[in-house]
């Protein structure tokens, strides 16, 4: 029976390995390989290939040694507000016009002007642009709030929401919302940093009190 399914085995360590080498961020593309690492280790013992296998534990063990070093490793993050921005901001918002575009396909740079407007550092990298339109009441609609693809693994998001809570306090945000939501990643970012469904003027929309 093991002999069996022994080739699937092989076939899905291969893809595993094969699909980190098309992700763009590196926690995603160290747990592609580390998945593919055990699928062949199993592999490897299945058909007494141990060639396979000892290579597998040596690269399994790096893989670890790295997931530790990403996962533990102290990073700089800094918020910096600006009004309707400069060149700076002009240049990253037309750089990454088109993957912004699948997440905000209605944005436009217009609708910054009188916002709540800044953007996140990440050891001094932009790594997040963000935007929203606040109310009397304290209702922010977020506009914009895009992240880099390399630093989506949602320490931006808890780093606005949960680090920065005073920061937008400040600000007199109490409640931070989308009206809809164009992409499924999008949607799991949020359910991740806490949003839900609510109700906001009669109308629903997915939101979290900060």
């Amino acid at each position: 029976m093991l002999l069996q399914i022994a080739p699937y085995l092989g076939y899905l360590a291969s893809f595993m390995l094969a699909l980190g080498l098309l992700v763009n961020n590196d926690l995603k593309f160290r747990w592609f390989n580390t998945c593919g690492n055990v699928a062949f280790i199993i592999y490897g013992i299945i058909i007494s290939a141990y060639p396979v296998l000892l290579t597998n534990v040596i690269l399994i063990c790096i893989n670890v040694f790295y997931l530790y070093r990403i996962y533990n490793r102290k990073e700089y993050f800094e918020l910096i507000e600006f009004d309707n921005g400069g060149v700076m901001v002009d240049r990253f918002l037309s750089f990454y016009k088109e993957d912004i575009a699948n997440y905000f396909p209605d944005f436009n740079r217009e609708q910054m002007i009188g916002n709540l407007n800044f953007v996140v550092l990440r050891d001094l990298v932009i790594a997040n642009i963000f935007s929203a339109k606040k109310d009397a009441a304290g209702n922010a609609e977020v506009i914009l709030n895009y992240t880099v693809p390399k630093y989506r693994d949602f320490k931006v998001g808890r780093y606005i929401f949960d680090s920065e809570k005073e920061f937008l306090l400040s600000k007199g945000v109490r409640k931070v919302y989308y009206r809809k939501i164009a992409n499924e990643k999008h949607k799991r970012f949020l359910e991740v940093t806490g949003f839900s469904t609510d109700e906001i003027n009669d109308q629903p929309c997915i939101a979290r009190n900060i």
